[in-house]
């Protein structure tokens, strides 16, 4: 079971290691951080360092896509950073997800695939990707292929995370992004949905951004969505 002050996963939407260090700060109160494509490619892996020195979690957030040999080289190579959670792309193909997993080994790194990123909408995937399945069959689908691949768990909608918890078990680690308080905008997420109701269809991480670090006041913006979580 997830540790309630583990649920919210913050993350680190900054370009350099001073502003993150920066906001970690400014939010002590925080143990689980994202770190992505951004600020990782800014610090390398100077940013891991430091959260490990302030024993956090850490989810890096990569969306590792490509021929299963690249993949299962980079699931190597950051198999020494020692971070919480790790994500690749399901469209990446079970090859890829098993080779993946394979090369992480025995490390504690929980290695997760996205199912549909969250910024796209049903029409995204009619009209742009020539998809014509519906969109939450297309997720489920995706999820069920991250499962059988061997992963530890999946991205997704909260709008999809009911069903998936279903089909998937408990077992499965789902990490829900799109989550905005009632009080938030929505920013370039589609598909949103409260903390407490995303807890409800059974997530288990959910990470918010811009209404905790853009806040007036972000520790009580904090503060609020936690005392959401707890009734949930």
């Amino acid at each position: 079971m997830t540790k309630q002050n583990d649920v919210v996963i913050v993350p680190l939407d900054v370009p350099t290691l001073e502003a993150a260090i920066a906001l970690i700060d400014a939010l002590p109160e925080v143990n689980f951080w994202k770190v992505g494509l951004e600020l990782f490619v800014a610090t390398g892996a100077d940013i891991l360092k430091y959260l490990k020195k302030q024993d956090k979690k850490i989810f890096l957030d990569l969306k590792f896509h490509d021929i299963p040999n690249t993949v299962a080289g980079a699931c190597r190579s950051a198999k020494e950073y020692e971070v919480d959670l790790l994500t690749m792309h399901a469209v990446a193909g079970t090859e890829a997800m098993g080779r993946a997993k394979e090369a992480l080994g025995n490390s504690p790194t929980k290695l997760i695939a996205i199912t549909v990123l969250t910024s796209l909408s049903p029409d995204n995937l009619r009209d742009d990707l020539k998809i014509s399945v519906e969109l939450a069959a297309f997720a489920e689908h995706m999820a069920q292929l991250v499962k059988n691949s061997g992963l530890d768990g999946a991205v997704c909608s909260p709008h999809e995370a009911g069903q998936l918890r279903r089909i998937s078990g408990e077992d499965f680690t789902l990490v829900c992004p799109g989550v905005r308080p009632t009080w938030a905008h929505t920013g370039d997420q589609q598909r949103v949905m409260t903390p407490a109701d995303a807890i409800k269809q059974g997530a288990n991480h959910l990470v918010i951004g811009r209404p905790i670090t853009k806040a007036e006041n972000p520790q009580q913006a904090w503060q609020q969505i936690q005392a959401e979580i707890a009734i949930a």
